[in-house]
């Protein structure tokens, strides 16, 4: 259409170039430094640079421009010049260029969405309500659009508290939206969040009884951010009690003659059991579990439930093997699966979950098949299991390919670079750019971050002493020599790797999957165990890479700074430690650990010796200066810092035992009177509510658990340690990690008799009944005699 590209010259250095290519347009602008896509992060340019750039494109057009084959390119890069205007602040002239533009904008969902937008910042709320209310014509089921009436309408808050004039008028649109828009389930669930009282009951039970009937097995996840609202636990423990009551007793609903079907009985036993489960009283919700699986013993969902709750109340191995007695009962169901494979590496039946995981993957190398999925979940867990079992080589190996993934994330952007420009999708490619920001804050890669510092900092801790005699000659020979032994072997391993894939390819080509075919082959793995990973001069400089990745990208999180005053400290970085300390008081000071990095800290400081060198001298001038920042050491004792803290928390149990852990290195001689302090702690019960069938306790399992390792291996006292566990097997009976009487350690049977698995050292399923039904698993074997 124009012929050559024509180019125009702006400050800076800048330049740019309209041309046609293959139907899309592309608007680029060139720096000194080469090439580059407009964004304004990447730039540094202001968003104004932009519109103005886009503007001089738009005057090279005739007026009947765009062409049929390009409307939709088109109307992109008009909706993405609105989105600048909108993001400088321009919101009259975006206003203006959407209500001039909107016969040549095709996508018109997101031309209202973007206009409902800038009518609302505007403050036009009347007509911003026109707008959502024609986008809730569109889809009745987008909460976002329900967000927005609400603002129109003054009813919305940002923390979900209402006046009881504004909770009346909420009630008045979401009855006359639900008469619009009856088959609507937002319009029914969004009036559970400000509800209360007897109006909220009303509500939650017209919500409830139609997804029972149908038999909805998510309702629970629908219904769980509802327990943190204060009071809405216990009336909906009132109201489920009241329809199972009801249903057990006359087959229907309350206040109805309609029959339910028998199904309507297991469904409301689930949520039931699930309530339970949410609230601690996991005898509660296995009993009415129980019940629903004797109703109705082919519903696949009670026992992952079941389960599930299991695993809640501590009792790993059995959660596994009712998670392999759901998989059991569909082969084909890869979620059910998964879900069994993750119950099983929680366990840490690492053997069994692989066996399983590879069900569900093509035939050949079927754990790199794993790896080439990116399957990071599989191994996240994988890493944390072994982890908890020592294995540093492999958890690391396991850590460290999902740092990959997202290191192949991070390069696979370039691939849409070009793309994007062709096809002119300018909104989602800035989107695509705005994900690759944030990519490594994701939690997948924070837990593996995470995992990969821990594992380098245990090794430091205590290395992997030599044990061949070449171990032990290396270590004699000095450093110039030892380097170029290293570089000697990592010529020879880089030769046999190469030698390994030459042979690798050769097998290849003399074996065929189909005729005609060559198999795909996969590079050889030289170190299955991850022992060469281990293999490093510095591991705590290994974790500093990983702990500056986190630093940039989860510097909310206390789990990051609680790592890097771990492994500061360890360095003897006490600048950096303090930063740590600092940013852990800012985000949270009455967390636990938060109190041990402080006390350690300065303990830690206290005992240095009188500075020498310039570096100590300014390090003690830096302190000095920030002391007066940190309120809690404002005129006072580490010692008395300490006992505040533990007045301040008494009835908390974590609170207690870091209190006692710092009195213990404040004050080593009172050993007994820092236990004394944890023994003391009271299991106190939560506050009684209307309906309920049982005391609900304050402590969690994950906590006693950790008491109970303190006391093992940080006050390395047994006694004390054994009163522990004699006293949490009586609040958490079915915790195999405290032998409880009702754990599968003692007993269990479901269905089947369980013994001990060799390779994992926990229970699990008889290996040759294992072997059998995953033989049938994944190939649908179990369904050949269904075919015609």
């Amino acid at each position: 259409m124009f012929g050559l590209p024509r180019k125009t010259v702006y400050g800076d250095g800048m330049e740019m170039w309209f041309g046609a290519n293959g139907g899309g347009v592309r608007v680029a602008l060139v720096a000194n430094r080469g090439l580059y896509i407009w964004r304004t992060k990447a730039l540094q340019c202001s968003v104004s640079k932009a519109i103005e750039i886009l503007e001089a494109y738009e005057g090279t057009l005739e007026d009947d421009y765009p062409p049929d084959n390009e409307r939709y390119e088109h109307g992109e890069m008009l909706l993405y010049k609105i989105s600048l205007l909108e993001e400088c602040g321009l919101l009259e002239k975006a206003l203006e260029e959407m209500q001039k533009k909107e016969a040549k904008i095709v996508d018109k969902l997101a031309y209202k969405e973007q206009m409902a937008s800038i009518l609302v910042k505007l403050g036009f709320l009347e007509e911003g309500e026109k707008v959502y209310r024609s986008l809730l014509f569109m889809n009745s089921d987008n909460y976002r659009y329900f967000i927005g009436l609400q603002k129109c309408l003054g009813l919305y808050s940002e923390n979900g508290q209402y006046t009881s004039d504004e909770i009346e008028r909420l009630d008045a649109l979401y009855k006359s939206l639900k008469e619009q828009y009856s088959w609507s389930s937002a319009v029914k669930r969004i009036p559970l969040d400000y509800l209360e009282g007897d109006k909220f009951w009303e509500a939650a039970d017209c919500y409830v009884r139609p997804l029972l009937t149908k038999g909805v097995p998510s309702l629970f996840s629908d219904l769980s951010p509802l327990y943190d609202h204060s009071g809405k636990a216990s009336i909906l423990e009132e109201l489920l009690l009241q329809l199972e009551d009801s249903i057990r007793m006359t087959g229907s609903f309350p206040g109805r003659t309609q029959k339910e079907p028998p199904s309507t009985l297991m469904w409301t036993l689930l949520l039931v059991s699930q309530h339970y489960d949410r609230r601690g009283q996991h005898d509660i919700a296995l009993a009415k579990l129980d019940e629903a699986i004797e109703h109705t013993p082919t519903a696949i969902d009670l026992y992952s439930v079941k389960g599930r709750i299991l695993k809640h109340a501590g009792d790993l191995a059995a959660a596994a093997s009712l998670a392999d007695e759901a998989r059991s009962m569909d082969l084909a169901d890869r979620y059910l699966n998964s879900e069994c494979v993750m119950r099983m590496l929680q366990a840490d039946q690492v053997g069994l979950a692989e066996r399983t995981a590879v069900l569900f993957t093509k035939d050949g190398d079927q754990h790199n098949n794993l790896h080439d999925m990116q399957c990071m979940w599989y191994e996240l867990a994988s890493g944390e299991s072994y982890f908890r079992q020592g294995d540093l080589g492999r958890a690391l190996k396991k850590f460290l390919a999902v740092e990959k993934h997202y290191a192949d994330m991070t390069e696979d952007q370039f691939d849409f670079h070009s793309y994007c420009l062709r096809k002119m999708t300018l909104r989602a490619y800035v989107s695509m750019l705005k994900f690759q920001d944030k990519l490594h804050s994701h939690e997948y890669f924070h837990r593996a971050a995470a995992g990969a510092i821990r594992c380098y900092m245990k090794l430091h801790d205590s290395p992997i002493k030599a044990t061949t005699e070449e171990g032990d000659e290396m270590s004699k020979l000095p450093p110039s020599q030892r380097k170029k032994l290293r570089q000697k072997q990592k010529k020879a391993e880089a030769r046999a790797k190469k030698e390994a894939e030459e042979k690798t390819e050769e097998e290849a080509f003399s074996g065929t999957s189909k005729p005609g075919k060559r198999q795909h082959t996969r590079p050889v793995d030289l170190d299955p165990h991850g022992e060469k990973l281990l293999q490093v001069e510095d591991p705590l400089l290994e974790a500093t890479k990983y702990l500056k990745l986190l630093q940039n990208n989860s510097a909310s999180s206390l789990a990051t700074h609680i790592l890097s005053f771990e492994l500061n400290m360890r360095k003897q970085k006490i600048l950096l430690a303090f930063q740590a300390v600092k940013q852990l008081l800012k985000l949270d000071e009455n967390n636990p650990d938060c109190h041990r990095c402080l006390i350690r800290f300065f303990d830690k400081v206290s005992s240095f010796p009188a500075p020498v060198t310039d570096s100590e001298i300014l390090i003690r001038n830096v302190l000095e200066a920030e002391l007066p920042k940190i309120s809690q050491l404002h005129g006072r004792s580490l010692v008395e810092v300490n006992q505040s803290f533990l007045e301040k928390h008494k009835d908390s149990l974590m609170h207690r035992a870091a209190a006692a852990e710092m009195l213990l290195v404040l004050e080593p001689e009172k050993k007994l009177e820092a236990i004394k302090l944890i023994e003391d702690s009271t299991n106190k019960l939560a506050p009684v509510r209307n309906g309920a069938l049982g005391p609900v306790r304050e402590w969690k399992l994950e906590d006693c658990i950790a008491v109970h390792k303190l006391l093992e291996t940080v006050f390395i006292d047994e006694d004390a340690a054994s009163r522990w566990k004699a006293r949490c097997v009586e609040y958490f009976p079915y915790s195999t990690y405290f032998g409880g009487c009702r754990s599968s350690a003692v007993a269990f049977s479901v269905n089947h008799n369980i013994q001990n698995a060799p390779e994992n050292g926990v229970l699990a399923y008889q290996e040759a009944k294992s072997e059998e039904s995953h033989s049938l698993n994944g190939k649908l074997h179990a369904f050949k005699d269904l075919t015609i």
